[in-house]
């Protein structure tokens, strides 16, 4: 193991050892950007006006690569889905690629996205126009298996707040108006629709509040809910018929009711070069990849990197970690996140980025396209989210 592999995995490990949820990864964001700062990047913190992301440039290339660290954990599971992995593989490719960026003529950016787990901090930066100074972005993800071209889903959260009226549960439940209710009503409408959904279509929700005391009838109640689908217009047609579900709650009950929504989530969209190029490196590595027919049925999950990739040129693989049965969010997991498997995948995944970044330098067909999309997009002033 050579210094540097040393410097990825302690990264790594000291990430996994103090996890931070969304928009709190204070020591995370530091380990990171201090880590570059060291190597000779020069870092700006708290860009697009988010205290926990940064951003970290070396060289002067007009290609510019952009390489996303997230590290934010899941509250309660720690870095059960292998962000400190992210974090330290995206930090790797950059220092590969710091060694030959006069060689390629690029500039190397690793951008901090704080919040992916929830609160899409990437689209914060996004339409903040942190990506403006990049050509291309690409992160890689660990998971139980590798696959190349993964399809995340598009995805909405609400949030539901129903709003009764107390009363006294045995001597006065007429005068009650009872939030339990709507929310239960809510529930059941969504489970007898499931019927009825789309394909890939997917709704799964908590109760946040329930109520106080069984005595007392309910009159405050509320709901978390994660609607996916496989783009955005199809969560556009779900996010209507569950909004009309909770709708039905109130109505059936007689209790008002308001639904938040966080910024909606993209489905993923890959470059076709740099998920070929990519393929290409993994297999050098030795990955053990499936077909690419077997990676479309592949389950997945959501990530605010769909906005990016609908912006930019983007990348966003999976590598697997040799995790067992575990499967990401689940305890064990994130124990292998920090496990042989774990580091092998860690080391790989920035080889291969750092090969798929200077694969696209220096095809002169595939340079040309990103440098000509990023002109454009500089003088559109567009940013897709």
């Amino acid at each position: 193991m050579n210094h540097s592999e040393k410097k990825l995995l302690a990264l790594s490990r000291s990430i996994h050892a103090e996890p931070e949820t969304a928009f709190q990864e204070h020591r995370s964001a530091a380990k990171v950007s201090d880590l570059l700062r060291a190597e000779g990047f020069e870092v700006e913190r708290g860009v697009g006006g988010l205290e926990t992301a940064f951003t970290a440039r070396f060289g002067n290339g007009p290609l510019a690569v952009g390489l996303c660290a997230e590290y934010d954990a899941l509250p309660g599971l720690g870095h059960a889905c292998g962000h400190n992995i992210i974090a330290a593989s995206s930090v790797g490719a950059a220092l590969a690629l710091r060694d030959v960026a006069e060689e390629l003529d690029l500039t190397v950016v690793v951008i901090g996205t704080p919040a992916e787990e929830e609160g899409g901090g990437k689209i914060t930066l996004l339409e903040a126009g942190v990506f403006d100074q990049v050509s291309m972005a690409m992160l890689v993800h660990p998971a139980p298996e590798d696959n190349c071209a993964p399809s995340p889903l598009a995805l909405v959260e609400l949030e539901v707040r129903y709003t009764g009226r107390e009363s006294h549960s045995a001597l006065a439940p007429h005068l009650g108006v009872n939030a339990a209710d709507a929310l239960t009503v809510a529930e059941v409408a969504v489970g007898v629709g499931r019927q009825h959904f789309e394909p890939r279509q997917q709704v799964h929700g908590i109760v946040t509040r329930g109520g106080e005391v069984p005595n007392v009838v309910p009159a405050h109640t509320s709901a978390l809910y994660n609607l996916r689908a496989a783009d955005m217009e199809s969560l556009r047609r779900l996010e209507a018929r569950v909004r009309a579900c909770f709708e039905g709650g109130a109505v059936a009950t007689g209790c008002t009711h308001e639904v938040l929504a966080t910024p909606a989530y993209a489905e993923l969209v890959h470059d076709p070069f740099l998920s070929e190029a990519y393929r290409a490196a993994a297999t050098e590595l030795g990955r053990p990849l499936v077909s690419r027919e077997e990676e479309r049925t592949m389950p997945t999950g959501s990530t605010d990197m769909g906005n990016v990739s609908r912006a930019l040129p983007s990348l966003h693989p999976s590598i697997g970690i040799d995790s067992g049965d575990a499967v990401n969010h689940q305890p064990e997991f994130a124990a292998a996140c920090v496990a042989p498997g774990a580091d092998r995948a860690l080391v790989q995944g920035a080889v291969a980025l750092a090969w798929t970044a200077a694969q696209a330098a220096q095809d002169d067909e595939t340079r040309e396209r990103l440098l000509t999309l990023h002109r454009e997009r500089l003088s559109r002033g567009e940013i897709l989210a």
